[in-house]
């Protein structure tokens, strides 16, 4: 598949500027410190609790770490970088396995990690942290990335974008 140069410069001084699984750790933690401003298990003394909380805690982990590790080895077999700060470095658009359902499977499988680690604390205000992860990525992150190889890749990166959605 023929590559064309790079040329479009990040919108932000921001894009992609923060490694996403920095950012990750970042919001993990985040998460973690977060006061229980709105708590899933309410006190003892009060009798409602979100039953399954740890088992979809549980699934949701289970499936985010597939779409991170799916990602990483569709990366991997086809010989192009991971190094999502550098989307210039792309020796190949990658469209099979997993990236036939999203065409972000890591940063997917980054925002159900987090979703399970806040279900999994108990922390609904865990949920907001999430959401802000997902825009930033968004903002930052993922349409840069999308820029970057609409340049090096043309044609056949806008028929992957009209059949494959950007999330799910």
């Amino acid at each position: 598949m023929p590559t064309r140069p790079l040329s479009p410069q990040p919108s932000s001084w921001l894009s992609l500027r923060v490694p996403p699984l920095a950012l990750f750790a970042l919001f993990a933690a985040a998460i973690w410190l977060l006061p229980d401003l709105l708590p899933i298990r309410l006190p003892i003394r009060l009798p409602i609790r979100l039953p399954g909380a740890g088992m979809v805690a549980a699934v949701l982990a289970a499936v985010g770490g597939g779409f991170c590790l799916a990602g990483v080895l569709e990366f991997r077999r086809a010989r192009t970088t991971v190094n999502p700060v550098n989307p210039a470095s792309s020796s190949a658009l990658v469209v099979r396995g997993v990236y036939r359902l999203t065409r972000n499977p890591m940063y997917l499988g980054f925002a159900l990690l987090l979703l399970a680690f806040a279900l999994g604390l108990g922390k609904l205000s865990g949920l907001l942290a999430v959401m802000v992860f997902m825009a930033y990525l968004q903002h930052f992150q993922i349409r840069p990335e999308e820029a970057a190889l609409r340049a090096r890749f043309g044609p056949a990166f806008d028929r992957y974008c009209q059949q494959v959605r950007r999330w799910l």
